[in-house]
């Protein structure tokens, strides 16, 4: 389906929602000049933290617009029981970030056509920090001219919601809708426009949390096909640049930090916004299966050389029921082997002089 085709669909549910006579844009009494803030979030088979993530979004955003790309596990039922959530269909058939974000601005611009927007894109896996109530910054962030830039610091939390850290620079998460067209990467892309000379107000008091570590094994899920994605899409990148961005994640404690409670959205104590988000307990997550699809087609020998090879996925493979599971068996020799656990070893000083000549030398070998 169409770009086109996708705003016509939320165009429909936004006429029969109006008709049903469901307010979809809940204003508060003195706040009809204010703008429009809408949460823009892309979601496939989030049902871990849904719930949880939009009755948190739902206290400061007007609207909430969910793009869904075929989940399967009930997420467009949780979706279209918030009543200030609009569910439209992401229907491409493969991953591309930047067709997801057009579709979600877009849709946006068609839901609240005039007056001021405000657009922050969140993961369903993310959340304003629970002191944007009472920050003075949440003032900054409504009187911010159209064209302004909405960044913020990336907190990523560890499991149990006591510790985390911090991503380096300030990460564009808003953006005062100017009309400005956005263009997106296919893969890891700024969310939002951000015009060369925009203006950025950075946000300090105020935090983007991030709660995909805290479920541990799903993340390494995700990460896994995250780099069998990069071997087919960028061929060019190698196999040592790979491991390094998708692994970052096991040196973290090197820089972690004390959470303070007052950053946590009510009910997040020791889980991700409360006690049933982590409890799912998959046994196969969708990426697993998405990457075991990938190897059929392409063989396991294609991906020898990524680090994804301490799951048993002959295993996962017969749980999914396919046949000639043993087709799936560790394909690496004994020298990638060695190579993966020197990487793993060296990753929380991988930034040193005596690790980065170690892997200039691997480059001979194709690393």
């Amino acid at each position: 389906m169409s770009l086109g085709a996708n705003l016509e669909t939320a165009r429909e549910i936004r006429n029969r929602r109006q008709i049903d006579g469901e307010a979809k844009l809940v204003r508060k009494t003195g706040e009809i000049d204010r703008p429009i803030l809408f949460c823009l979030t892309p979601v496939k088979d989030e049902q871990w933290i849904l719930k949880h993530f939009l009755n948190y979004a739902e206290e400061w955003a007007d609207h909430i617009v969910v793009a869904d790309q075929g989940s399967s596990d009930g997420s467009q039922s949780i979706a279209k029981s918030f009543p200030k959530t609009t569910l439209v269909d992401n229907t491409w058939g493969h991953y591309d970030e930047g067709l997801r974000q057009r579709l979600l601005i877009d849709t946006a611009r068609e839901i609240h056509a005039e007056g001021k927007r405000i657009f922050i894109a969140l993961d369903a896996d993310e959340a304003l920090s629970g002191n944007w109530r009472n920050s003075p910054e949440w003032e900054k962030l409504i009187h911010a001219e159209p064209g302004s830039v909405l960044a913020f610091r990336w907190l990523n939390l560890l499991p149990g919601c006591t510790r985390g850290w911090f991503s380096e620079q300030p990460i564009p998460f808003g953006f005062v809708d100017d009309g400005t067209a956005h263009s997106g990467e296919s893969i890891h892309s700024r969310r939002l426009p951000a015009p060369d000379k925009a203006p950025w107000i950075v946000f300090e008091d105020i935090k983007v949390l991030h709660f995909q570590y805290t479920d541990w094994a799903r993340m390494k899920s995700k990460q896994r096909w995250y780099q069998c994605w990069e071997t087919l899409n960028n061929p060019d990148k190698r196999a040592i640049p790979v491991f390094r961005q998708y692994h970052h994640m096991d040196a973290a404690s090197e820089r972690a930090v004390e959470i303070e409670p007052t950053w946590l959205p009510d009910g997040a104590d020791k889980t991700a916004f409360g006690s049933e988000a982590t409890s799912v307990g998959e046994e196969l997550y969708r990426w697993d299966s998405d990457v075991l699809e990938i190897m059929h087609e392409y063989s396991t020998a294609r991906f020898s050389r990524l680090n994804i090879w301490e799951t048993d996925w002959v295993a996962l493979a017969k749980m999914e029921g396919r046949s000639n599971p043993e087709a799936f068996a560790d394909p690496r020799s004994a020298f990638e082997k060695w190579i993966h656990g020197w990487l793993a070893a060296t990753q929380p000083r991988s930034l040193t002089f005596r690790v980065r000549t170690v892997q200039q030398l691997l480059r001979v070998w194709g690393w």
